[in-house]
This record gives structure tokens, C-alpha cells and sequence, in this order.
């Protein structure tokens, strides 16, 4: 470690945004240490992207056996064990923090301190009671899930999207508060375990309705039970615990898991203490150039009002790293995907129409279902549906949304389309493989100039 503990970066965190302004100020030659209060690699590898992902692939493979559209290739699927697959999963996880995080820490060559990092004015920072002197400081401490304000809660044994990873017997049946991201993909994933699955929240609420709308039928189909409202009591009953809706609906389940957010985590810090403001949700308020209030410290990832994707937390994590160093950048994003992994997958990139329409933009968009994709038809899979949004005067792509089972692999194509400027006709006239998932976003494109059927390969 650099002799008296000064270096050009001191990094608070070790996730995704941490990782990557530590390694970019070494590229940039610049000393690096970073500060490091529990485990290594924070949300994403340990209880978040990695973990969730390994066991909704489980989920959905054995949903696949047991839904199998071929008669003529059998296929079958027995009970769960819990417990194997967490193991399975965790033996994952060890390994991709040994070689994303630790391994890597070791090859950039800089240092992780353990320890509790506080600031106690707004040039000195503490970790554990010593002193840590840097050029710059970054706070990357990432995110947890919010616990909201819903009256019995606090007295029942509830999950959250952290300790519903941490199960090795599944609960005969589950109330999930809450329909974002986190709660869809958590309730599909126990319910195609086998578990008796209620979720209470509108469904993917910000995702364009006629996906969303798709997506709530899917969800049908696989007999979860979906109350489109917000929670309202919980109160044990008998050996279940049953929640009360604002509406007078009653949803019960063996265990409840709350999945509406997640919160900064900052406590501790002492952010007032270093002049660095927050906002009303208790995120820290950055510009541009993810400097905070206090000139001497930047802030990136999920602790900041960002797209809590772990790319994201990435990306402002590299331009943080660098504009410490003395550069001027800025997070462009232009095309910005987004994937939520359920099956069909929900998949983004760019604006929504009603995004486009709040921007000033005169909207133009047409929708093409799945049942007029080859690709899906010889699976025989139709569920689903492909959108694009565009500017009306100029015919520019502005938003592709999906939903398909390979929808958040279409989402590449069509981030490269935005970022590029692409017209509806220039992104009609690409060249699609044919057979393709992603080919239904150039017969969605063509739907601008010809709304009526065409041949498979048209």
C-alpha cells in the first residue's frame, strides 16, 4: 500500500462502479485503493444479477420441460430441490468473485481495505478510525432493497430479493409485494419452482402498455394470480399471512416477499458532514460529470438517481474515475437497453411513446405481434409482441421494445440503430438473418411503409 495512505483515488465500494473507477484510474496510471465494509463485488455478484439470473435459468428450464410444445420429443420434469440449486448457486458466485473482483483487483494492482468508511469533514475520510488521504474520493456503495411503510409488516418474517436467494426449502405459496422488475422476476421464479404465486402491484408499470398488457397474460398462463394494486395491512392468519390491498382485495401466502425498490445505502457515511447533498430519496446529487456537492468527491452507480443497471453503474463509474483525474466527460444515454428476465423476456432500448410524447416529439409507431415473426412461429412460441417508436417529421428511431423470449438479446441491434440515427426505412432495409428473433425489428420497421402481409423472407 503507497506509503502515509495517499493516493490519487480512494473508492468506497468494491460493485460494479467501484470496480470499474478503479480500473480506469489505473489504466490512467493514477494510485487506487478501495474501501470495502462487507463482502467483495457488491450487488450484482452476490445477491443480485449473478445469483437471480443462475436460478430463474433453472426456473425456466424446467418450466420448458414441463410446457414442451413438441409431442414428438418428450420431455419431463420432477420435483425442486431447493437447496441444490443454492448451492449450485453459490458455488457460482464464489467463483465469479474470485475471478471478476479479487483476481482482477490483483492484476490492476491496487489494494482493498477493509473497514467502514466515514467522512468527519469535508477533506478527511475515516475508515474504521484511520485516516485514508486521496486527490479524490468516489462513493460507489450501491443500493438495497426499500422496506416500505405498510403496517403489520414489521411484524411477520418477510423476503426480500436478498434473502429470497438465501432459501433451501420452497414456501408452499408467496405474496410479492410489488410488480417492477425485481418482483416479476421473483415471482416467476418461484412460481415455475412450484410455488403458489401472488403478486400485488401493476405489472411493469413504465413499459409500453401493450407489452406490459402481453406480459400480465403470460403470467396468467403460468397460474400466477395478479391483483393490480398497492398493499395496504398485513396481518398473520393462522399459519399464513394475509395481505389487505387498498381496494379490500386479500391475497394470503405461507411467506411474503417485498420487492417495491431499493434505497441508497449511504448510512453511515457522514455525507451532511462533507457537505454532499442528497435528494429526496436520499440518493446523491451529482452533475454531469458525477462530481457531487463537495468538489473533492464524485459519486456513481446505484447510490446516485441512475438506471440501477449494473452497465450503468459501470459506465458512470469509468467517467467518475476519469473526471477525478482531470478529465470533462459525460455518461451519453443515447439507446440506453433494458432487459427484465422473465420468460417472454421484456426488453427496451431508447424511449417509450409516452416518453417521446413528454419530449416534445410528434410520435409516430407501429406494433407487430409475435405470431408474424418466423422465428417465433417455428418455435411455437407466439407470446409477445415488438414496438418501435419514431420521430414522425424525420422518421428517426427513438425507442425498440420487445417482448419475446430472446428479447433482450434483440436489444444490441437496436441500441446500435439509435446510437447510429437510423430512420425506419434504413433499419427496414438492414440486413436481418433470416429465422431470427432479432429479424422482427426490421418487419416491425417495415410496418412504416407497408402495413399489410408480406412473405416470410419480404
Amino acid at each position: 500500500m503507497t506509503q502515509h495512505n495517499e493516493f490519487d483515488l480512494a473508492v468506497v465500494g468494491t460493485g460494479g462502479a467501484a470496480m470499474s473507477a478503479a480500473i480506469h484510474a489505473r489504466l490512467e496510471g493514477a494510485s487506487v485503493v478501495a474501501i470495502e465494509s462487507g463482502t467483495l463485488g457488491g450487488t450484482c455478484v452476490n445477491v443480485g444479477c449473478v445469483p437471480s439470473k443462475t436460478l430463474l435459468a433453472a426456473a425456466h428450464t424446467r418450466h420448458a420441460a414441463l410446457t414442451n410444445p413438441f409431442p414428438g420429443a418428450a420431455t419431463s420434469a420432477g420435483a425442486v430441490d431447493l437447496g441444490a440449486l443454492v448451492q449450485q448457486k453459490d458455488e457460482l458466485v464464489g467463483m465469479l468473485r474470485q475471478t471478476k473482483y479479487a483476481d482482477i483487483v490483483a492484476a490492476y494492482g491496487f489494494d482493498i481495505l477493509p473497514g467502514t468508511a466515514t467522512f468527519t469533514d469535508p477533506s478527511t475520510l475515516l475508515v474504521d478510525g484511520r485516516p485514508v488521504r486521496a486527490k479524490s474520493y468516489l462513493i460507489a456503495t450501491g443500493a438495497e432493497p426499500t422496506i416500505p411503510t405498510i403496517p403489520g409488516l414489521e411484524q411477520i418474517d418477510y423476503l426480500t430479493s436478498t434473502t429470497a436467494m438465501e432459501l433451501t426449502e420452497l414456501p408452499a405459496s408467496l405474496v410479492v409485494i410489488g410488480g417492477g422488475f425485481v418482483g416479476l422476476e421473483q415471482a416467476q421464479l418461484f412460481a415455475r419452482l412450484g410455488v403458489e404465486v401472488t403478486i400485488i402491484g401493476r405489472l411493469a408499470p413504465h413499459a409500453e402498455p401493450e407489452l406490459s398488457s402481453e406480459l400480465r397474460k403470460a403470467f396468467l398462463t403460468d397460474g400466477i394470480t395478479v391483483i393490480g394494486d398497492r398493499a395496504a395491512t398485513i396481518t398473520p392468519h393462522d399459519d399464513l399471512v394475509r395481505v389487505l390491498t387498498r381496494t379490500g382485495k386479500v391475497a394470503t401466502g405461507e411467506r411474503v416477499l417485498v420487492a417495491t425498490g431499493r434505497t441508497p445505502r449511504t448510512d453511515g457515511l457522514g455525507l451532511a458532514t462533507a457537505g454532499i447533498a442528497t435528494d429526496t430519496r436520499g440518493f446523491i446529487i451529482v452533475d454531469e460529470q458525477q462530481r457531487t456537492t463537495n468538489p473533492a468527491v464524485f459519486a456513481a452507480g446505484d447510490v446516485t438517481d441512475v438506471p440501477q443497471y449494473v452497465y450503468v453503474a459501470a459506465r458512470t463509474g469509468k467517467i467518475a474515475a476519469h473526471n477525478a483525474l482531470g478529465h470533462s466527460e459525460q455518461v451519453d444515454y443515447t439507446g440506453l437497453p433494458s432487459v427484465l428476465f422473465t420468460s417472454p423476456q421484456l426488453a427496451s432500448a431508447g424511449i417509450t411513446e409516452a416518453e417521446a410524447i413528454a419530449a416534445g416529439y410528434r410520435c409516430a409507431c407501429r406494433y407487430l405481434r409475435l405470431a408474424d415473426v418466423p422465428r417465433a412461429i417455428a418455435n411455437h412460441n407466439t407470446r409477445g409482441g415488438i414496438k418501435i417508436v419514431a420521430d414522425a417529421d424525420t422518421g428517426k428511431v427513438l425507442g425498440v421494445h420487445a417482448l419475446a423470449d430472446t428479447a433482450g438479446e434483440m436489444m444490441l441491434a437496436a441500441t446500435y440503430a439509435i446510437k447510429a440515427g437510423f430512420t425506419v426505412t434504413q433499419l427496414a432495409d438492414t440486413w436481418a438473418p433470416y429465422l431470427t428473433m432479432a429479424e422482427g425489428i426490421r418487419l416491425t420497421a417495415n410496418l412504416f411503409r407497408n402495413e399489410l402481409p408480406t412473405s416470410c423472407c419480404a
